[in-house]
């Protein structure tokens, strides 16, 4: 294959031509990193007209493989709805394309495995796009959060009016499900006291529009013994917070907040931090998934990174449908373990899954991190 210079653009090929796709293609359209050379999506008059509204004039079909092969797309940005989304990563990683996936990765912990070890068989960037890591004042509140010595508690707040007719009004748990997985995803950006076990109370208000449960409470333990309080609501019409909900760290030498959007404050002395000026958003986690691809570095969200965002959103859920049962991580990882084995139906990917002495062995070993030599030197792969 060709060799990508890093003057020029990588070509991407964007599967799914929905709201958030037309979003990417957009986006793309105008980006230094890299440029939209082909959509996908099953439904190609959808495709066509998404294109067209975004002034290109590019390949459009259903088939990944097909339309990658005619319009020389080095990578896939996966757009498609979450159900779908393991199913393009196998097709688009097994082509030899690497992969910028929307989050959630997967519905389930065991499916996520299943592509950790996809990843790892054919040594393919998977990157989630956790977008919302990607925000300049949330880098600065990090900052603050760090010198601030040893964690007590983290307190989120989210309540929002959310009317997106569609998928999402339709699941069992549109909260935590398509919302809290980006807060709680920011907890583990905020600090490396990553979370041990959760309760969780999850319900629908009498007035909501959602069909499943838009509001839940949820406390996570950390490993160092803090608390994450988390509640939040899709179904609130007043006093709403930032999507990027409404953030306090309480910790031993002072404390810090941070509004979600410009306010950032501390009351601790000699505690500095300082708002930088760099892309956020999906133009974030683009950039940093072409910089990855060019040097071999892996992303904060490689694969592997992501799966314990999964299982804070699987046990919390969990632990809601249990009434509240304390649900421990480490457990939850190793029964998905054994129902990704039970459920893979590739020899290869079920006998990789079973080589794991266990889930967090599996999700700990050396990420990706040897430039493809289709990006870096021309080589194939």
């Amino acid at each position: 294959m060709t060799p990508v210079p890093e003057s020029e653009r990588l070509p991407v090929l964007v599967v799914g031509a929905g709201a958030m796709g037309g979003e990417w293609i957009r986006m793309l359209a105008t980006s230094p990193h890299a440029g939209p050379v082909g959509v996908v999506d099953l439904n190609v008059d959808l495709a066509t007209a998404t294109v067209a509204s975004a002034g290109l004039d590019i390949a459009v079909g259903s088939s990944l493989v097909e339309v990658a092969e005619a319009s020389g797309a080095r990578a896939v940005v996966n757009v498609t709805v979450p159900q779908a989304h393991r199913a393009v990563n196998e097709q688009a990683m097994r082509a030899g394309l690497p992969v910028l996936c929307e989050k959630p990765l997967a519905p389930t912990v065991a499916e996520a495995l299943r592509q950790v070890a996809l990843a790892d068989l054919t040594g393919e960037l998977l990157m989630v796009s956790q977008s919302r890591r990607y925000f300049n004042h949330l880098a600065a509140f990090r900052e603050a959060v760090s010198s601030l010595g040893a964690l007590g508690a983290v307190h989120a707040q989210f309540f929002h009016e959310d009317h997106e007719p569609g998928f999402r009004e339709q699941m069992a748990h549109p909260l935590l499900v398509d919302m809290s997985v980006h807060h709680f995803d920011m907890l583990r950006y905020l600090s490396d006291d990553e979370p041990v076990s959760v309760r969780c109370d999850s319900w629908n208000p009498a007035w909501s529009w959602f069909a499943g449960h838009a509001a839940a409470t949820a406390t996570f333990e950390l490993a160092s013994g803090a608390r994450f309080i988390y509640s939040g609501s899709r179904a609130t019409p007043g006093l709403q917070t930032s999507w990027n909900a409404d953030w306090h760290v309480y910790a031993e030498r002072g404390a810090a907040s941070w509004d979600g959007d410009f306010v950032v404050r501390t009351d601790a002395d000699g505690v500095f931090f300082e708002v930088q000026d760099r892309s956020e958003g999906i133009e974030g986690s683009l950039e940093e998934f072409v910089a990855s691809l060019r040097s071999g570095r892996p992303p904060q969200n490689e694969v592997r990174s992501n799966v314990l965002t999964l299982a804070m959103v699987e046990g919390a859920i969990r632990s809601s449908d249990r009434g509240g049962e304390r649900v421990m991580l480490g457990d939850l990882l190793e029964e998905s373990l054994a129902q990704a084995i039970a459920d893979e139906q590739s020899d290869d990917v079920a006998d990789l899954l079973r080589s794991w002495t266990s889930a967090a062995d599996g999700i700990t070993t050396p990420a990706w991190g040897s430039p493809p030599a289709s990006i870096a030197s021309g080589g194939a792969r």
